[in-house]
């Protein structure tokens, strides 16, 4: 058999093996022909990346991973490394094309958005949103946001027995905050819910991740028809308003759905996970309370402590490019560990566990990094910022309901997170 043709046999298997994965989903038996070299970005073992990633990282920052079929793909652990994957527009494309063209997906699956398109498409669409991402404009958002947490702490306090700060907390402040930011109903927020978690849980089933990607922007097309019909309030109905038709259904779902995968999930995860941490630390939990200047520096610890985006989203090398000394070569797939990056010891001095009197290094990789750093990590700020002082304000003595080793982490996802925090309030 000739070289040519083993690599077109190859090549063939390799996209019936990634079309297999868009339409079902990665379920337990597509696990298993990943290389733990790749699992390893998606595990935990409680707060902490798994030792495997601290031992790359001291090896081989930038290593070499064989997929299935033969494809390859490079794991990027280290803080300078990853940034420089990340800030490459240039050097690195997230256009979903790639995925589409190795896959044999159709384009017209393509969730859009901004995290999935490259300059001069993700140029414009970012420029449309960012004015409604500045500080100015969130301000608005900031009586709504501290509402909704003063409305789950009271229903909170009038529940009998243990609560559940994951369902009870965690998740209704940014679904409703998104809710009120989007300008959709209410109503929708456990469709919300639901279709994040599908999103990123990666033992899904048919309906993670591609299947909830399409749930999704289904979803949000019929919010984008009405929103046409008459405009709200909202981000939706602002972008209606202000850029008509120039802005199409299909970009302006993506966006919305871009909207939800970045603020939602990964939001509720860092206020449970960062819920656990305040229960560990009761010293953390007393100041929280007393002293407001504690707020913004425990939450940008926790912010690179958790990272609880485990991976940023797919890079592709664009040509032969050299990172870190090591060459990858144009169109390999490139994965970059947000939750090892923001662990470098080259970038934090020590370990990086959890030091609430670590002056935070500036520049975390939490949110990423270049032109797709979360265009929402200040509204994610304003949340935390908001949660954690009023949670702690509100139940001073709160404690777990059950042993630390009963609580039950994510086993394997792009974002971190635990399924149930039950609290003694009082």
């Amino acid at each position: 058999m000739s070289t040519t043709f083993r690599s077109r046999i190859t090549a063939r298997l390799g996209r019936t093996y990634l079309a297999r994965i868009q339409r079902h989903g990665i379920g337990s038996s597509t696990i298993k022909l990943l290389p733990e070299e790749l699992l390893m970005l998606l595990r935990r073992d409680g707060l902490d990346p798994v030792r495997r990633v601290a031992t790359t990282r001291a090896s081989a920052p930038v290593s070499r991973v064989s997929l299935p079929f033969g494809m390859d793909a490079w794991v990027v652990t280290g803080y300078e490394e990853s940034k420089a994957v990340l800030g490459s527009a240039e050097g690195f494309s997230t256009d979903f094309a790639n995925l589409a063209g190795n896959a044999g997906i159709a384009a017209e699956q393509s969730p859009g958005g901004l995290g999935f398109s490259d300059p001069p498409v993700h140029t414009r669409l970012r420029r449309i949103l960012t004015p409604e991402f500045t500080m100015r404009r969130l301000r608005r958002l900031a009586p709504r946001i501290e509402a909704i947490v003063e409305e789950r702490l009271d229903a909170m306090e009038a529940a009998r027995g243990p609560v559940d700060l994951v369902h009870e907390f965690a998740l209704p402040v940014p679904s409703l905050t998104i809710c009120e930011l989007l300008g959709v109903p209410y109503a929708d927020r456990n469709d919300f819910q639901q279709l994040a978690m599908d999103r990123f849980d990666l033992f899904g089933g048919t309906t993670a991740p591609f299947g909830a990607m399409s749930a999704s922007l289904d979803y949000f097309r019929n919010v984008v028809k009405a929103q046409r019909q008459n405009p709200g309030d909202g981000l939706l109905g602002m972008i209606v308003r202000e850029h008509g038709d120039s802005v199409d259904d299909e970009e302006l779902a993506g966006l919305a759905d871009g909207v939800l995968t970045g603020g939602f999930e990964t939001t509720a995860s860092t206020i449970a996970l960062g819920s656990l941490v305040l229960l560990r630390n009761e010293e953390v939990l007393d100041r929280l309370r007393t002293d407001d200047t504690m707020t913004a520096p425990f939450v940008e610890e926790v912010l690179r402590y958790l990272s609880a985006v485990q991976m940023a989203f797919p890079r592709f090398a664009r040509e032969d490019i050299e990172i870190a000394g090591v060459l990858i070569p144009r169109g390999d797939m490139v994965l970059c560990s947000l939750s090892g990056a923001n662990r470098d010891p080259a970038y934090v001095l020590d370990d990086g566990g959890f030091d609430p009197h670590r002056v935070t290094p500036s520049g975390h990789l939490a949110f990423g990094h270049g032109i797709h750093r979360c265009i929402g990590a200040e509204l994610a700020r304003m949340e935390l910022r908001v949660a954690y002082p009023a949670l702690a304000r509100r139940f001073p003595g709160m404690r777990l309901a059950v042993p630390p080793q009963e609580l039950g982490f994510r086993k394997l996802s792009i974002v971190y997170g635990i399924d149930s925090l039950p609290v003694h309030l009082t």
